[in-house]
């Protein structure tokens, strides 16, 4: 049985507290992240597909987007999920290290900053009820605060909901797979006037998920949405639809 969330969270707060400021890559005190380790992070860079953005060698859509055009307005990411990267996102979602959502959001700000991206508000991508008292936190919605408490963007926080518990992207063998799971998985508690939503989560693979966060949305008035996450998963770049 896992133990009651008041103490799940009592727990999550005092590893905040006792986890050393050492560089998660280099191991340097006084920091989750050196700048060192920072400038070194595998970024994501030019010539990517202007819809999903997946890295591409040659034109402007990549041929999942071409042959699976998607409801999304685009969808960037930051750092190739692999190394610093993910060991980083890997303490932050799975060790309770909720302090690593300061220097991810920091990077997603400063992104945001070089390449702005259409958005009124920053919008987490939710998790299930169920999911969220396993876990005890959001780690989407903490990286929508530290991006927003940078940029000076407002976080919409419960207004997108998981109404569906899908089993977890990780489990699907496939692109077409992952679409389906999260087929209406999503819904909007509100009619929206034409905002413009940026939804903020930590790792892209298929770009599923967002997608299906953006039918939710656009169904409900949205103007645009653009999605922002932390890495991507390289594992999938050139086998999207396998």
């Amino acid at each position: 049985m896992s133990p009651p969330l008041s103490l799940r969270r009592i727990k999550s707060s005092f590893l905040d507290l006792l986890f050393p400021l050492r560089c998660i890559g280099c191991g340097r005190d006084g920091s989750l992240l050196c700048p060192d380790c920072c400038r070194s992070l595998p970024r994501i860079k030019q010539p990517y597909c202007q819809r999903c953005g997946t890295p591409l060698t040659e034109g402007n859509l990549c041929p999942s987007c071409i042959n699976h055009p998607l409801s999304i307005d685009g969808i960037r990411s930051v750092f190739l999920f692999g190394g610093t990267v993910r060991q980083a996102i890997h303490q932050f979602k799975y060790r309770h290290i909720k302090a690593v959502s300061a220097p991810l959001g920091s990077l997603l700000a400063g992104f945001l900053s070089t390449y702005p991206l259409p958005g009124d508000v920053l919008m987490p991508v939710p998790l299930h009820p169920r999911r969220l008292r396993e876990r005890g936190y959001n780690q989407a919605a903490l990286l929508a605060w530290e991006t927003g408490k940078i940029t000076g963007l407002p976080v919409r926080d419960g207004l997108l909901l998981r109404q569906r518990d899908t089993i977890t992207q990780a489990r699907a063998a496939s692109a077409a797979e992952r679409r389906s799971n999260v087929r209406d998985a999503f819904a909007c508690e509100r009619e929206l006037q034409g905002e413009r939503i940026l939804l903020i989560d930590d790792v892209c693979t298929t770009g599923a998920t967002l997608d299906a966060c953006a039918v939710a949305l656009k169904a409900a008035g949205a103007g645009t949405v653009w999605g922002l996450t932390a890495a991507r998963e390289f594992a999938y770049i050139h086998q999207r639809e396998t």
